[in-house]
């Protein structure tokens, strides 16, 4: 992704934006110096989902657990990894919220020398970064995004505020009560292993 977000000027493209238009990044691609870094001196990457895939932080979802599921979702999914469904929730109940990179790339995103699939199992959720939210976290050279998570707000949460614990709100709106949406989190992915 370039180093600049849609709808931020030149002076806000600086080395880790946070200005402009919020989009969602795979980890391998979007974060300068990741794994997929098509930048040699690390000012830019690829992004390869910065154009979206049928997701977006922008949208608040009503209804509460019923109006996430009928969204297509599931409360505190983290998009890219494998989701702990409630117990009785509408979904079948899934044993571990094991991550697997393979439900975000073919073949799990690298191989092996002999080309057999060799899935990441840490670092791999959606990212996002814009609306205040920074691109990048973490001291470098393998700069990490920031994950997306979705919550629901018990009160009226301000764009920026926190709708739950480590999650911020990034829609570009206040959310009332009761209200869910992609929260962007507080705390950078780990290193894709």
């Amino acid at each position: 992704m370039p180093a600049a977000l849609p709808g931020s000027t030149a002076v806000q493209n600086a080395a880790n934006p946070s200005a402009g238009a919020f989009v969602i990044f795979d980890p391998l691609s979007g974060p300068k110096g990741s794994p997929l870094d098509k930048d040699s001196t690390g000012n830019a990457s690829t992004g390869a989902l910065s154009t979206g895939i049928g997701l977006s932080d922008a949208d608040i979802i009503n209804g509460g657990p019923a109006g996430i599921f009928a969204a297509g979702f599931q409360d505190n999914d983290i998009p890219g990894e494998v989701p702990t469904f409630a117990a009785g929730g509408p979904p079948p109940v899934v044993a571990s919220s094991a991550i697997n990179s393979t439900r975000m790339y073919i073949g799990g995103g690298r191989s092996d020398v002999n080309g057999v699939p060799n899935p990441y199992t840490a670092g791999v959720a959606l990212c996002g970064a814009g609306n205040g939210g920074s691109r990048d976290g973490g001291a470098g050279p393998a700069f990490l995004g920031f994950f997306m998570k979705m919550v629901t707000a018990t009160g009226t949460v301000a764009n920026g505020a926190a709708i739950e614990a480590g999650f911020i709100n990034r829609t570009g709106v206040s959310m009332a009560s009761g209200q869910s949406a992609f929260g962007s989190s507080t705390a950078a992915l780990a290193v894709a292993s």
